[in-house]
C-alpha cells in the first residue's frame, strides 16, 4: 500500500495567515487610537454615513453599514450612550427616529478619521505608490473571490 504522507500544514506559509494577522494588528491599533475619542471601529461606518448624509433612519443606516437591524439597534444604543448620536422622533412614524451626529461626534470625527489614516499610513510605510496600488488591487481580488462564498442557503460553494 503506497500512501503518500501529507505535508504538515504550515499556516505561516500562506498569504491568508498574514492577511488575518495584519487585520488583527490593524484593528488593535485602530481601536487603541479611537478609544480616547469615545469611538470604536464599529462606529465609523455609521458616523461617516451621518456626516455625509445628515440625519438618517435606523434602517437606512443598517443598509449603508451592511448590518442587520438588531445589530444596528445595539450599535446605536452604544453610540447614544457614548454621546455620539442623538435620536429625534420621526414626525410621520411614532416608532421611527431620525439619527444624527451629536456635537461631540461632529467635533471628534475628523480626529478619528485622521487617527485611522495615520495607522493605515504606518502599515504601508516603505511601500512605493506602485506597490500600494498593486497591494490594493490584490486585496480587492481576494475579497471579490470570497464574496458570496458559502452564502447559499444550502451552504454549497459556488
Amino acid at each position: 500500500m503506497n500512501v503518500k504522507a501529507k505535508a504538515p500544514w504550515e499556516p505561516q506559509a500562506t498569504p491568508t495567515f498574514w492577511i488575518n494577522h495584519a487585520s488583527r494588528l490593524l484593528m488593535r491599533h485602530f481601536e487603541r487610537r479611537l478609544r480616547p475619542l469615545d469611538f470604536g471601529m464599529a462606529y465609523m461606518p455609521v458616523a461617516v454615513a451621518l456626516e455625509e448624509n445628515g440625519a438618517l433612519l435606523q434602517r437606512e443606516l443598517a443598509e449603508r453599514a451592511h448590518v442587520e437591524q438588531p445589530t444596528m439597534a445595539a450599535l446605536l444604543g452604544r453610540m447614544q450612550r457614548d454621546g455620539l448620536v442623538k435620536r429625534t422622533p420621526h414626525p410621520g412614524d411614532k416608532r421611527a427616529f431620525h439619527i444624527s451626529l451629536s456635537a461631540k461626534a461632529e467635533a471628534r470625527l475628523p480626529l478619528a478619521k485622521e487617527a485611522l489614516r495615520e495607522v493605515a499610513e504606518r502599515a504601508l510605510q516603505g511601500f512605493t505608490d506602485r506597490e500600494r496600488a498593486t497591494f490594493l488591487a490584490m486585496l480587492r481580488r481576494v475579497v471579490d473571490n470570497l464574496t458570496g462564498l458559502g452564502d447559499d442557503e444550502d451552504g454549497a460553494e459556488p
